[in-house]
């Protein structure tokens, strides 16, 4: 499996590192050198892995999993750090040996593509869920993410980062990532959900998680867990909680042109148009 460096950035100062390219996918530098070793990760039966292309609700979707998962009490979830109860495959910190030694039943982020996760993914060996959002929203999203972290440094027009993202120079290609866990979608082991009927309705998406994570709940367990993860959504979608309410569904009409749509409609089409996977673009 080659690596080889991808095309400098041409916006000046959009990110700090090269992304470099894995068999023709482009990935973030911190990837390199370690996707052997994830490919051979070795997995458990007990694990439950939650997997998106980036901006795709991964936040939202973790805490509605931990506390399904888990039996949590949500008022015990507002005061822990999430982040260090689910750690992302591929990054940094905390590493993939202190992943492998954690206690089970372990909960595991990734946003890799299909073919590049552990081996024993693609074999069953343990319960995926996967997340996909409208790709006008999440490129909205990504783009202000990228304009709000200093490591990052992104200073270009949203009109250019679209313009990259419609052409698989972000995470790789989210035309790619989705439609190859569409493809997987009936798999006994993988949950495939969408961002936008976690809005649509909160309370089958829930019933879903509980019954494909095995969990066993009662009627008066199940309306109260859907009540939290109601106030959850309400929180992370607050317009004053976060500028701009980065998590609400039909956030592309307020920085997308006509033209930029009519373009982005144009090159959905040419992706994705002979799928029968379909997004709802407003609510």
């Amino acid at each position: 499996m080659a690596e080889s460096e991808a095309e400098t950035p041409s916006t000046p100062g959009e990110f700090e590192s090269k992304y470099f390219e894995f068999n023709g996918i482009r990935l973030p530098p911190f990837c390199r050198g370690k996707m052997e070793e994830i490919s051979n990760f070795t997995v458990r039966k007990s694990d439950i892995w939650i997997v998106t292309y980036p901006k795709s609700g991964t936040s939202l979707l973790q805490e509605v999993v931990y506390l399904v998962s888990q039996g949590a009490d949500p008022d015990e979830i507002g005061l822990m750090n999430i982040d260090e109860q689910l750690p992302v495959l591929e990054y940094p910190q905390p590493g993939l040996d202190i992943i492998k030694e954690l206690t089970s039943p372990r909960l595991i982020k990734s946003h890799l593509p299909y073919p590049f996760l552990p081996s024993d993914l693609h074999n069953g060996n343990s319960k995926v869920i996967y997340m996909a959002r409208n790709p006008k929203d999440l490129v909205v999203s990504y783009y202000q993410f990228h304009r709000s972290l200093r490591t990052m440094s992104y200073r270009g027009t949203f009109q250019e980062f679209c313009r990259r993202f419609m052409n698989d120079k972000c995470y790789g290609s989210w035309f790619e990532h989705v439609q190859e866990f569409w493809d997987h979608h009936l798999d006994s082991n993988v949950l495939f959900l969408k961002y936008e009927d976690m809005h649509k309705d909160l309370g089958t998406m829930v019933e879903q998680l509980v019954r494909f994570l095995g969990v066993s709940y009662d009627k008066a367990q199940l309306e109260s867990t859907v009540e939290h993860c109601h106030q959850l959504i309400d929180q992370c979608c607050n317009a004053e909680a976060l500028h701009v309410g980065r998590g609400r569904v039909g956030l592309w009409k307020d920085i997308f042109t006509v033209t930029m749509n009519e373009k982005f409609d144009l090159v959905y089409k040419q992706r994705m148009g002979k799928s029968d996977l379909t997004f709802d673009f407003n609510l």
